[in-house]
């Protein structure tokens, strides 16, 4: 592990330790939104180690915190998580085989795929995969830890605004992706489904029926393709 980090550019580092700390921030409010909207401090630190998907986290949190179904959370953040098997595939070379693969591919995050992903050379490419990987993740545990212990003490976590980082978070997540239009479509289709659904169905549900708006994401390529 010390060849990493000797391999990592002055620059690369740089950039890999602010997202470890926007990544920190991010898990504060996780931990303190958790807390503070009811769960046990173990939940939040036990999802964190466990799953370390922020994403997946987040709308479990969310859905369970608002009096939905586990289950419907669990399914929606194995669905948002998916993304990752497309990831591990493109970094397979980079996380090695053996016993590496188990811990590489546990702390696989779209930060350090793409910070992998955008070196040329195989051992800074690894090197920023691995950096990267444990440097959000002790940066996101620390956050959470830190986040949970002030929700617990902090009764409204409402009045700091940070309740609103739950759609924040996720907001900020899909915004690139929202450049192509067959996914803007997609995206807009299921936002209507949702909110139509929300009135009468439970918390978490209205979320799953949105995914039928990638029925539209596959109709309408042909439809691009053709206009080419």
């Amino acid at each position: 592990m010390r060849s990493i980090w000797r391999t990592l550019d002055r620059g690369l580092a740089r950039d890999i330790a602010l997202v470890c700390l926007a990544d920190g921030v991010v898990g504060l409010s996780y931990g303190a939104i958790s807390v503070g909207g009811g769960l046990p401090l173990w939940v939040p630190i036990l999802l964190s180690i466990v799953v370390f998907a922020g994403a997946s986290q987040f709308l479990f949190v969310g859905i369970v915190a608002a009096g939905g179904s586990p289950i419907a959370a669990m399914i929606a953040g194995l669905l948002v998580n998916s993304r990752h098997v497309a990831f591990g595939l493109a970094v397979s070379d980079v996380i090695g085989g053996g016993w590496r693969r188990w811990p590489g591919s546990h702390l696989m995050t779209d930060e350090n795929v793409a910070f992998a992903m955008g070196q040329d050379e195989p051992g800074q490419r690894r090197a920023a995969y691995w950096a990267g990987g444990i440097g959000i993740f002790v940066c996101w545990n620390v956050g959470v830890v830190i986040g949970g212990l002030a929700g617990s003490v902090i009764t409204n976590t409402d009045v700091f605004g940070l309740d609103a980082a739950f759609p924040a978070v996720l907001l900020a997540l899909v915004l690139p992706a929202l450049r192509d239009r067959r996914t803007r479509t997609a995206a807009l289709v299921g936002v209507v489904i949702a909110l139509a659904a929300t009135p009468f169905l439970p918390a978490g549900v209205p979320v799953l029926l949105a995914l039928a708006g990638l029925l539209f994401y596959r109709a309408d390529k042909p439809a691009l393709e053709v206009a080419r």
